[in-house]
């Protein structure tokens, strides 16, 4: 993709990433700048962001992965403008049958342990990835478990951790003398 050619005078940020990726849907939120680009430009459209001078988009801050149930996934990448201060939001969406997007760890190598959890974590599989173990979940354990439709265990099969002090077992042991809190939490009825 060609950048549009420069112009006299402050160039908007938006009409600059609308010129640059012509078949992306450009919006602005919160004072950022997003563009909705199809999947099969994913590596193209990042790249193109990343290199132009305007935009600026060389820091890759994060990719995450969104369960839009039932539709699909969306894979959002994050990259920030060190220089000019402000942040690029690119976004593409992937079926739900088929949750398969290009991988950007040849256009930033920081993307693979984004990607390794986003495949773990959901199932989006990212095609061309030269890694992909598992990265936080043991062998064995739960499948994809930030997907909207896996259901969490009850917290009467699986107690919450912290709820009860471990050295009472509750079999003619003595209950502790206070509640455990969080660590960092304000002691009850008094401030920190």
């Amino acid at each position: 993709m060609s950048a549009p050619a420069p112009s006299s005078g402050p160039v908007d940020p938006a009409d600059r990433l609308a010129g640059l990726l012509p078949s992306a849907a450009v919006s602005t939120a919160y004072g950022v700048l997003t563009a909705d680009v199809p999947r099969e430009q994913w590596v193209t459209s990042v790249s193109a962001v990343r290199d132009d001078p305007v935009l600026d988009g060389r820091f890759f801050d994060c990719l995450v992965v969104v369960d839009q149930s039932p539709g699909g996934f969306q894979v959002v990448v994050r990259l920030w403008s060190v220089v000019r201060r402000r942040a690029v939001h690119l976004r593409t969406e992937c079926p739900r049958e088929a949750p398969v997007v290009p991988s950007l760890v040849g256009v930033f190598a920081g993307a693979s342990w984004h990607e390794r959890q986003g495949e773990e974590m959901f199932g989006v599989v990212f095609e061309g990835a030269p890694d992909r173990r598992p990265l936080l979940l043991p062998d064995g354990g739960v499948v994809h478990p930030l997907r909207k439709e896996h259901r969490l265990a009850a917290r009467s099969a699986l107690p919450w951790p912290g709820a009860q002090d471990p050295a009472y077992s509750g079999e003619g042991g003595r209950p502790p003398r206070r509640r455990l809190q969080p660590p960092g939490a304000a002691p009850e009825g008094g401030s920190r």
